[in-house]
């Protein structure tokens, strides 16, 4: 006869000992993670962008160390100190011009000294904005004191975004000088640098393949920097050189317009196309096909280009570098655009070995 009486259930006390312990040091552990990570938060920016600046700069370290004598740290501090000046002096100029700018509109608008030439009449030929800009322009310089008044509201808040911006910037600048000088340390240790990244790799993916994601990262970087962005830069710089050629008005803003959305990997053409427009209507039409032909060539450039420069010297495809660089920097921003392409390469050197695995 079964015996249906409900047996009791015995835990082994150590089992429960360790059980409590294990949960103890996990959240223990957890704590101290998340204790940790709030620590470095605000260095995490600098830190990244340092890596990235010092995987793309390193070859240059490399060849000056050779030129003096061996003393990597006394080239690592030389590149870094170049970067410095190159990003400081023309911000420190840019901004110190801007404030003085500032400053002065605003005494002499005190003073009620300030007037407004009137808009010359090439400004209706503005695209898309020439006639509303001529427009305010001829109020502005009939009477300033009643234009001021009309646009308070808007001359308000277009203050306190230029404002706003110019603290953006400056926040922006010193985070890059940041970035390079962790770089130059990056730079000047990068041999134990080197190893610890490969030892990390090496505990998460094993011998194989994580041996061979260090080096795969700085590959990617490098491609990355001299593909995506090298060939927006080549791309902007073509389709200004038409932009100014043909003297269109605002090329400057035209130019860094088309160098963002280049960087996006969005067609020029957005911005090309309605120019192509202006120009056949206030040029003639042999002029204006030029133009165009022109600007279609240098807007397709990239196409010719891609191939060439982006993933070379990497055995991952192409398409694989360029989907990772532009949904990192749809989702995380410039930064994105690097770590991206990187998270991607890696990802896609574990599904083919899978793959292999599976096939064997």
């Amino acid at each position: 006869m079964q015996d249906d009486t409900p047996q009791s259930t015995h835990f082994d006390p150590l089992f429960v000992r360790n059980m409590i312990e294990s949960f103890l040091r996990i959240g223990l552990l957890l704590i101290l993670l998340v204790l940790s990570y709030d620590i470095i938060k605000p260095f995490t920016v600098p830190i990244v962008w340092g890596a990235i600046i010092a995987m793309a700069a390193f070859p240059l370290v490399k060849w000056l160390e050779r030129r003096l004598g061996g003393r990597r740290g006394l080239a690592a501090s030389l590149v870094s100190l170049s970067f410095i000046i190159l990003l400081v002096v023309p911000a420190w100029s840019v901004t110190n011009a801007l404030l003085d700018g500032l400053q002065s509109l605003s005494a002499t608008l005190k003073a009620g000294s300030l007037h407004v030439r009137p808009p010359n009449e090439s400004v209706r030929e503005w695209p898309f904005i020439g006639e509303r800009v001529y427009a305010a322009w001829s109020e502005a310089s009939g009477n300033l004191q009643a234009f001021i008044n009309h646009y308070a509201v808007e001359i308000r808040e277009i203050s306190g975004r230029v404002l706003k911006s110019i603290g953006s910037s400056v926040l922006g600048v010193l985070t890059f000088v940041a970035a390079i000088l962790i770089a130059g340390g990056f730079m000047a240790y990068a041999d134990s640098c080197g190893r610890t990244a490969h030892r990390f790799f090496v505990r998460i993916g094993g011998l194989k393949p994580g041996g061979e994601w260090a080096p795969m990262t700085v590959a990617t970087v490098r491609s990355v920097l001299q593909g995506v962005i090298g060939i927006a830069v080549i791309q902007t710089a073509l389709i200004a050189l038409g932009l100014w050629f043909w003297d269109v008005p605002g090329t400057p803003l035209w130019s860094a317009i088309i160098l963002v959305l280049a960087i996006a990997q969005l067609p020029a053409l957005l911005v090309v196309a309605p120019i192509i427009i202006w120009m056949f209507s206030v040029s003639d039409t042999a002029t204006a096909v030029a133009f165009m032909v022109y600007q279609i060539i240098a807007g397709a450039s990239d196409n010719i280009l891609k191939p060439i420069l982006l993933g070379r010297g990497l055995d991952i495809p192409m398409p694989v570098i360029l989907i990772g660089a532009i949904g990192g920097m749809i989702a995380s921003g410039i930064v994105g655009l690097f770590a991206g392409a990187v998270v991607l390469s890696i990802w896609y050197k574990l599904f083919g070995l899978w793959i292999d695995q599976q096939a064997r």
